[in-house]
């Protein structure tokens, strides 16, 4: 049995008889954890396993765990500063910045790994513009250079740990106002614009081994009247072509109201994986996820199955060891710097 091309979510701490027979469907990929999957380390060190357990090769687990207010698991696990406090830090000193980066990148994947966790979809790469709300304070910085440096830095902690990057999303979602959770955003910027601005940190990262991307659900109306998770243009002619990414290319979540541009969940998960994904991710709806599964059953595509075998975690330390490796002093203490940061700003000290 190969990776199939669905990533898939669990309702609750466990696996149920009906999602175990889900998971074992050809065409199920992966595992996305969210909030409701986590109760402590411990639980989620024995649901990984069990989810590993299940099929060879093992299916692919991952979690969106990019710190501030996007981290699924937090009690047991290091609370982890929103990206923009990395750029803050690099604008007081750059050496500072870059180095918070690569220190809380690599307890990010080490305290993940250790629980059995492949990969987080991480990091953010869209530019911080304040016009994006849901981009906001996921985003390193303004500048396309300094992101470039700040997740490069990042990126090398997390491979330190054993865990490879997803970067997000591509070409870059922070000009747009609209959630594309809640409506279909619409960039109205040039190709030429977009490639001095937001798809620099792409190509250049792309360049020293950025090994998986994830597309924005937004349509970039002068370039293609399509959203890019769903374009050959953006994932065929721009990604795979000009960047010349070799990675893995994952969907947005198929269940985001962007999304139904594309129709139903069938002709949706149809149409990212023709457009150049290699594997679509649907969440919250264990209908559409069995629809998917049905209309993907003979889905086969060896390239994407050769990309998706090298997302799986790889060493790792033993939870219990991680406080005895030098960096977690370093990178906790970085990390407690931000929350008294937080706790001065809240008393406005």
């Amino acid at each position: 049995m190969s990776h199939g091309p669905v990533m898939l979510d669990l309702a609750g701490f466990g696996v149920t008889e009906e999602e175990r027979h889900r998971l074992q469907h050809p065409a199920a990929g992966g595992v996305i954890l969210f909030s409701r999957n986590y109760q402590s380390p411990e639980q989620l060190k024995a649901l990984t396993e069990e989810i590993h357990a299940l099929r060879q090769p093992k299916l692919l687990i991952a979690v969106d765990q990019e710190g501030g207010r996007v981290q699924r698991f937090r009690d047991g696990f290091t609370r982890l500063p929103p990206a923009a406090w990395y750029g803050r830090r690099f604008d007081e000193a750059p050496e500072r910045g870059r180095a918070a980066a690569h220190a809380l990148g690599w307890l990010m994947a080490s305290e993940l790994r250790a629980c059995g966790v492949d990969f987080s979809f991480a990091p953010v790469m869209d530019l911080a513009n304040p016009i994006s709300s849901v981009i906001g304070d996921r985003g390193f910085h303004a500048r396309p250079e300094v992101v470039t440096d700040l997740v490069g830095h990042w990126m090398a902690g997390a491979r330190e740990a054993g865990m490879v990057s997803v970067g997000k999303h591509f070409p870059g979602h922070g000009n747009v106002a609209a959630d594309s959770h809640l409506e279909l955003p619409v960039d109205r910027r040039r190709f030429e614009d977009l490639l001095m601005e937001d798809l620099i940190p792409f190509e250049r990262l792309i360049g020293h081994g950025l090994e998986a991307v994830m597309p924005a659900h937004v349509i970039y109306e002068k370039v293609d009247p399509l959203p890019a998770g769903f374009s050959p243009f953006w994932l065929q002619k721009v990604l795979r072509q000009r960047l010349e990414f070799q990675g893995v290319i994952f969907s947005d979540d198929l269940s985001m109201s962007a999304a139904a541009f594309a129709g139903g969940y069938r002709e949706r998960a149809r149409t990212a994986l023709e457009a150049g994904c290699d594997m679509a991710l649907v969440c919250n709806n264990p209908e559409a996820a069995r629809q998917v599964l049905d209309e993907l059953r003979d889905y086969r595509n060896p390239a994407s199955q050769s990309r998706l075998v090298r997302m799986h975690g790889r060493k790792s330390l033993a939870a219990g060891k991680l406080h005895l490796d030098p960096r977690w002093r370093k990178a906790t203490l970085l990390a407690a710097e931000f929350e008294m940061e937080n706790a001065t700003l809240a008393l406005d000290l």
